[in-house]
């Protein structure tokens, strides 16, 4: 039935409608057009994000009593869906509805300042997030603001995130000792699965990547490995618990790349080559992410190795490249970074000999002007 006076309706389907009507440029002909929602009172805030919108385009000034957070809210959830990878458009909306909503929900646009969004990082439950995710909290919220300034004529605030100096967690790399055993747990009855951990470590692929690799992406007779698509589980478009799991494109373009092989790869590669199979790793569907990061923590535990997280193995690669003396651009497209300083300073991490090698050519140049 019907909600009287507001053109909202509960379809057959559980859905929420909302109804608006809207002018036709030119014609001046009245046309209908429709919001829908899983509760009564998002298809609520929809309906009047759309009318403003509306009023927006024909230069009448809403007002600021209507133009809530919220409604920005959806209308730019609406257009990074429509317009941008929906894996991306998930994590923004489970960014929102997780962090964001409650604490802001129902307040207009105009009534937010840096007092009133701090309070998204106050709490116990705050304490715990990590910097990474504070930081795509802020950049939601000012996308948010700048969708409002767009579409309802106002100026608002932009919200910055100062990062904590409390210590960085430090990366976990294989140290020499660790990466012994771990090839020795790898070349030993070695399988396609057993395979696919020796190329990331080989060539810095990242988890989602190596699980959905498929062998015409690898030129044998070429020695070149190209990336062209990841895997990830996330959760379906309806709102439900339920997940999916969502094979794409890369990250970036960046992570679109070519990168060569070492001879040795290519030789056990061309074991395990198949006609009959897509994937390299799972045979007919991509390799489930959390079930190939198990089994890299058996491998872990059957090298008695301690535990670290599947992207160890791309770090230690990356510090292995430097230490033998590659070069930070070349290690940097390999890598697929967009920039030469995220390799720097997240992936490169010298080990004791490499910095004790250094201080020792220091001593001998020392050694030579005291000669001279």
């Amino acid at each position: 039935m019907a909600r009287h006076g507001e053109n909202i309706r509960k379809r057959k389907d559980g859905r929420w409608e909302g109804r608006y009507g809207i002018y036709k440029t030119g014609t001046g002909k009245r046309i209908t057009r429709s919001v829908y929602a899983r509760t009564y009172a998002e298809v609520k805030e929809k309906l009047l994000a759309a009318r403003i919108l509306e009023a927006a385009k024909d230069k009448e000034p809403a007002s600021d009593k209507e133009a809530t957070f919220h409604a920005a809210a959806l209308g730019w959830l609406d257009m990074v869906e429509k317009k941008r990878k929906y894996a991306t458009y998930i994590k923004y909306r489970s960014i929102y509805e997780k962090h964001i909503r409650e604490k802001i929900n129902g307040k207009a646009l105009v009534e937010l300042d840096n007092t009133v969004l701090e309070e998204i990082f106050s709490g116990d439950e705050t304490s715990v997030l990590s910097d990474s995710l504070k930081k795509s909290i802020v950049c939601v919220l000012n996308q948010i603001f700048s969708y409002g300034e767009m579409n309802y004529h106002l100026k608002l605030i932009r919200f910055s995130y100062q990062k904590q100096r409390d210590g960085r967690r430090p990366v976990r790399v294989l140290n020499r000792t660790e990466q012994a055993k771990l090839l020795r747990c790898l070349y030993e009855e070695m399988d396609i699965y057993k395979m696919g951990i020796l190329l990331c470590i080989s060539t810095g692929l990242r988890l989602g990547e190596i699980c959905s690799l498929k062998w015409k992406d690898i030129d044998l007779n070429g020695k070149v490995l190209y990336v062209n698509t990841t895997v990830q589980r996330i959760a379906c478009k309806d709102g439900n618990e339920k997940t999916t799991l969502l094979e794409g494109n890369p990250k970036s373009v960046f992570s679109q790349r070519e990168i060569p092989l070492s001879d040795e790869i290519v030789n056990l590669l061309s074991l395990y080559y198949s006609e009959s199979f897509p994937y390299v790793i799972n045979k007919n569907h991509p390799m489930e992410p959390r079930t190939y990061q198990n089994k890299f923590q058996n491998y872990l535990k059957t090298a008695g190795v301690e535990k670290k997280n599947f992207h160890a193995l791309r770090h230690t690669f990356a510090t292995n490249c430097i230490n033998s003396g590659a070069d930070i651009k070349s290690l940097s497209e390999i890598l697929g970074h967009s920039d030469v300083k995220i390799t720097l300073n997240r992936y490169v991490h010298p080990t004791l000999d490499i910095k004790r090698r250094h201080m020792n050519t220091l001593s001998s140049v020392y050694g030579q002007i005291m000669g001279q």
